[in-house]
């Protein structure tokens, strides 16, 4: 048998005959395969449209890490010695005329969390005044000079463009916040990024929700038209049919509404599988992914299963050591590199610790076992908590 079609004949006339088709010339060519899956874009935009407006696991937890890790009071010090007053922490305190201190730094911290980058300007008003202001990641871009690195960012609303150098010198600077990014030297990565498929899994799963309510997203059953006959319904009976079961039966207004069939009618209930079910328990992962990705505890977020801590005071130590105090750490060590410049050398931002109401049974715990320390002196005791001892007081 020949490989080739169509088939050669062969000499003695005998072979396969080659079948034709009649009729007129044309055809087509059908292709199915399996759709894929649509994923939300992995712009700033994006991510805060369809995270933060609209998914309630990456909205709250977006702003339990920002809100928690804004209230925390900002120290001073100046080698081992703390400064009470200082113009530093007077502009930490009010960044700016339309923001306090709280309202500036929970932006930031939602700016980091959503796009992976923070943008911070600095403004030199003349003298000792100063103002600090944020930039929104989208409208920014960081520019690069002849050997790759980043010297200043390039800030456009609209048909405005507005460069500014990075870092802080006569007349103001740019600084620029980035969470890690294993492939981009200039951006970081948002966290929200490595759990879109959670997002979208999730977000779907409420639209099929608010689908089933408003429109049973399925057949909530079937409508048999059985006649002794064996007839059918006729055109005008169906479109009458259907038209009364869509205004009178459907929507979560109308549901458990009695069904008045006529004879011949025969209404057969349908149910969801256990199939259709799993969408519950997937909805339930896909949250807690996007928990996951942000570093927040599933219980703090009152999302079921998978609860690893004992109960909800530990699982909140857990996020202030494991999530908020890592990021307020690097924010101050970043802002005292940044704002060595305008207001000198040696000068070192810190949080207050001691201040959290959520390390409180741990400070507590600390200052027991210190105070217990039979061998310590008390000014050993006092640095060993985080005060001075009384002679540099």
């Amino acid at each position: 048998m020949a490989w080739t079609w169509p088939w050669p004949r062969k000499g003695n006339g005998a072979g396969v005959r080659v079948e034709t088709k009649g009729g007129a010339p044309g055809g087509f060519i059908a292709f199915q395969a399996q759709a894929e899956a649509r994923w939300t874009r992995r712009d700033y935009a994006a991510l805060a449209r369809e995270g933060f407006m609209r998914n309630p696991i990456v909205h709250r937890s977006v702003r339990l890490i920002a809100e928690t890790a804004s209230a925390i009071p900002w120290l001073l010090y100046e080698g081992a010695a703390e400064i009470e007053e200082h113009p530093l922490l007077k502009l930490l305190g009010q960044p700016n005329q339309r923001q306090a201190g709280a309202t500036f730094f929970e932006a930031l911290y939602g700016h980091l969390l959503l796009a992976g980058n923070a943008y911070v300007e600095l403004i030199e008003a003349g003298g000792d005044a100063r103002e600090l202001h944020l930039l929104r990641p989208d409208r920014v871009t960081v520019e690069t000079d002849a050997t790759g690195w980043p010297v200043a960012l390039d800030h456009r609303e609209g048909s405005v463009h507005r460069k500014m150098l990075l870092g802080a010198g006569e007349g103001g600077g740019a600084l620029h916040l980035r969470l890690f990014h294993p492939l981009d030297d200039h951006y970081g990565f948002p966290p929200l990024e490595a759990a879109l498929m959670a997002l979208d899994t999730h977000n779907a799963a409420g639209t099929w929700n608010k689908a089933l309510l408003d429109n049973s997203a399925r057949p909530s059953g079937a409508l048999v038209y059985a006649p002794k006959d064996g007839g059918n319904l006729s055109d005008e009976q169906f479109d009458r049919l259907k038209a009364e079961l869509e205004e009178g039966y459907s929507g979560a207004r109308r549901a458990g509404r009695p069904l008045l069939l006529e004879g011949g009618l025969d209404w057969k209930a349908m149910a969801l599988s256990p199939k259709d079910m799993d969408f519950i328990e997937a909805k339930h992962s896909a949250s807690r992914d996007i928990a996951l990705s942000f570093g927040v505890p599933p219980m703090l977020l009152g999302i079921p299963g998978d609860n690893t801590y004992a109960n909800y005071q530990e699982a909140n130590r857990a996020f202030y050591r494991l999530t908020v105090l890592p990021l307020v750490a690097r924010t101050a060590k970043e802002l005292s590199a940044w704002l060595a410049g305008p207001f000198g050398e040696g000068l070192r931002l810190w949080y207050d610790a001691d201040r959290i109401e959520g390390l409180s049974s741990e400070r507590d715990a600390l200052w027991k076992r210190v105070d217990a320390a039979s061998f310590l002196t008390e000014d050993e005791k006092r640095e060993a908590v985080g005060y001075q001892p009384r002679g540099l007081g």
